[in-house]
């Protein structure tokens, strides 16, 4: 089996996803940050929408289920959580499976940026959708969770095998660069900031990333030694808390 993954620009710094069942031409959405760039890609690729899977309830990943539901007859599914913004057919939770076709999508439990965040994996292709949790060379904002809830969030995804490709929901990562260079001078993460600096001169989209380049420079996988003898939740919440203030 396998997947054909579309990314395109959404709003100022989001990236909508379609994901392809390659066995049987049915297709999913991963969030709904802006109806009408989706639609676009729908008509452009000539794919038929299935599924909206949403990761969390914030506004730019679930505000534009409604008109793409309308438009497509897609099912919309993800947490309980989504209901504060607009109804969904099906609740998921961290254990549940999502099939699209031949493809199963694992749902993961990665709450800390909202409560409910999820994000869906797909193991037979070594693929995962993270939403706002885990960002190349960063994390989201804990809006809602604890340290300790975020920090078991990440590690949840940590423990995928190291090629998973990992979409993260907006190109933030030149900022997150700038700031993992203020507390790490690890040469891995130097190396990988000058390739991402240049890329985003050229245009280019620095998503997706890989669970295992994310092991080997992120501030915030790689907190407990950047904080030693702190605790791993603790060190995770003292680089997340600097990020928070940073303003480089």
């Amino acid at each position: 089996m396998s997947i054909t993954v579309h990314q395109f620009p959404c709003l100022s710094d989001n990236y909508g996803f379609l994901v392809r069942d390659d066995a049987t031409g049915l297709a999913a959405c991963v969030d709904t940050p802006e109806a009408g760039p989706i639609l676009k890609a729908l008509q452009d690729t000539g794919w038929k929408l299935a599924l909206i899977l949403n990761t969390h309830w914030h506004q730019d990943h679930a505000g534009g289920n409604a008109e793409i539901k309308a438009a497509t007859g897609a099912i919309a599914i993800g947490p309980a959580e989504i209901e504060r913004l607009t109804p969904v057919d099906r609740k998921v939770a961290g254990g549940d499976v999502v099939e699209l076709g031949e493809t199963r999508f694992q749902v993961i439990e990665t709450g800390g940026h909202t409560l409910g965040h999820v994000a869906y994996y797909d193991a037979a292709d070594h693929v995962a959708f993270v939403g706002d949790t885990l960002f190349a060379l960063g994390c989201g904002r804990m809006f809602e969770g604890t340290a300790d809830q975020m920090w078991a969030s990440l590690q949840r995804l940590a423990a995928l095998p190291d090629d998973t490709r990992v979409y993260c929901a907006h190109e933030y990562t030149a900022s997150n660069a700038r700031f993992a260079l203020s507390v790490d001078d690890d040469p891995a993460l130097k190396a990988r900031a000058e390739q991402i600096f240049a890329a985003r001169e050229r245009g280019e989209a620095t998503v997706p990333t890989t669970i295992g380049v994310e092991k080997a420079t992120n501030p915030f996988l790689r907190a407990p030694l950047l904080r030693p003898g702190m605790p791993a939740h603790e060190a995770f919440g003292a680089v997340r808390a600097a990020k928070d203030a940073f303003r480089g």
